[in-house]
């Protein structure tokens, strides 16, 4: 079956990607203003560009869908 699925949106420039980054790993300036996390998530554009940095995976999700993006994980 090939249904069309509306929920979601279309095309492939409509896909983000969510990983986590280590917080160590982060330039000083941006670990300066994380308190208390090890890990955040950044959600990136298929071209690699970094859209939005987070405190955590969930939040990563709804500022996708929030903005009619279609997140997917990435290890």
């Amino acid at each position: 079956m090939n249904a069309p699925f509306d929920a979601l949106p279309q095309g492939r420039n409509r896909i983000v990607y969510v990983r986590p980054v280590l917080v160590a790993d982060l330039p000083d300036d941006v670990r300066e203003q994380i308190e208390g996390r090890d890990v955040v998530y950044s959600v990136h554009a298929p071209d690699g560009q970094q859209l939005a940095l987070v405190a955590d995976r969930m939040m990563a999700f709804h500022l996708a869908r929030a903005h009619d993006f279609a997140p997917v994980n990435v290890h």
